[in-house]
């Protein structure tokens, strides 16, 4: 071997043994990439933990909806809720006591691992054939909101869930209605919740 093909040799060895480095440096990278994934996925496991449980809760809705209403009632109501799948879905039972007689409903929620996003569906008693379009979102430092599509009285509207004090002992709950598009919203209903 000759000093000049030698020299070569060790340079190319060089080089390779830096691709593989780089190589290395980018697998570990990757790694804690994916493992970095996989704790912001398990936690959204935890994004309802504040909820588990059985609750009293204090409701107060509009009587009327976009149609300019001023006049609101309160009613009691009961609400118990537990995880499923893992802690990726949940529902929960309630009793909504309104003045013109007591129903109960279901509140379904899931978790999707692609979007990184919750879909909530309302499901009434009342009307068992029907379950109403969901609401999608997620929280950010403790503050859930979820938006989706629905129609009243025939006319599309924007339907708005906001969960506040999520990270306290009494956590609320509002809808609000959209007739423009998102561009203004009328809260409706509102629930004050409290440990049973």
């Amino acid at each position: 071997m000759t000093a000049a093909s030698h020299i070569t040799r060790r340079a190319g060895l060089a080089g390779a043994a830096a691709v593989l480095a780089l190589a290395g440096c980018a697998s570990a990278a990757t790694g804690e990439e994916a493992m970095s994934e996989d704790r912001d996925l398990a936690a959204h496991a935890h994004d309802w933990d504040w909820l588990e449980g059985a609750w009293n809760v204090r409701h107060r809705r509009l009587k009327g909806r976009l149609v300019g209403s001023t006049e609101w009632e309160a009613f009691d109501g009961w609400c118990e809720m537990r995880k499923t799948m893992g802690g990726f879905g949940n529902v929960d039972d309630n009793v909504v006591e309104i003045p013109s007689g007591a129903y109960r409903a279901m509140g379904v929620r899931a978790f999707n691992r692609e979007t990184r996003q919750w879909s909530i569906w309302w499901l009434d008693e009342r009307y068992p054939a029907t379950i109403e379009p969901p609401v999608r979102g997620g929280f950010v430092d403790g503050v859930g909101e979820f938006t989706g599509d629905d129609t009243l009285n025939g006319q599309p509207i924007k339907v708005r869930f906001r969960w506040t004090d999520t990270r306290t002992t009494s956590p609320r709950w509002e809808q609000a209605f959209s007739a423009d598009g998102g561009q203004t919203w009328e809260v409706n209903w509102e629930m004050q919740f409290r440990r049973a």
